[in-house]
Parts: C-alpha cells; sequence; structure tokens
C-alpha cells in the first residue's frame, strides 16, 4: 500500500464535490455543500492516518465476524389488491405501471 505524505492527502475540492452531488441528485444550499465537503475531507483524513500504520507482517483477516446466512421459509402472504396498488403508480396504462423507457 503506498503511503502518502500530508502534501498528497485527498481532498475533495469545489469541482468534486459538485460532481458528487450531481451524482448523487443533492440540492444543497452553499453552506450545506461547504459542511458535507468538510465532513467527506475530515472523512479522507482518517483514512489517511490508517495508511500511516504499520502493517507489514501481520496477517490478512478474512472476516472479522462469521458469516452465516439467516434464511426464512418463503412463504406467500397476503396480496395487495391490484387496484391498490395502481393507486399508487405515478402513471399507469391498461391496468400496469408505466415507466419511461431505458432500453432504446
Amino acid at each position: 500500500m503506498r503511503k502518502t505524505s500530508a502534501k498528497e492527502r485527498a481532498m475533495i475540492d469545489d469541482a468534486e464535490m459538485q460532481h458528487l452531488k450531481t451524482l448523487a441528485r443533492l440540492d444543497l444550499s452553499p453552506e450545506e455543500t461547504a459542511r458535507v465537503q468538510a465532513d467527506l475531507n475530515k472523512i479522507l483524513g482518517y483514512f489517511e492516518k490508517l495508511n500511516e500504520l504499520d502493517t507489514e507482517g501481520v496477517p490478512e483477516m478474512q472476516r472479522p465476524v462469521r458469516l452465516e446466512n439467516v434464511m426464512r421459509p418463503d412463504e406467500p402472504g397476503e396480496m395487495l389488491p391490484q387496484e391498490a396498488a395502481l393507486g399508487l403508480a405515478v402513471d399507469q396504462q391498461d391496468g400496469f405501471f408505466r415507466v419511461p423507457r431505458v432500453i432504446e
């Protein structure tokens, strides 16, 4: 793992913050944007601190806890009537949900 100096510290600049807001579809005021940007930079700083740790010779841990799937029986339950479900639809046509085309 490459260690970085304080000079090379990863920071989220204003342009990257605007890009993140666009990707996440966030509508933040300038004050909120500055606060979130500061929080994200603080989090990145914590990761930089972790990068400073000497992990040479430390065996990699696969999982801190045992992974176990908890499955319940697949039993049909009470169904929502079609009219009630379609009543929640933004757009419907002929008894079906109508959604924008996503594949051309």
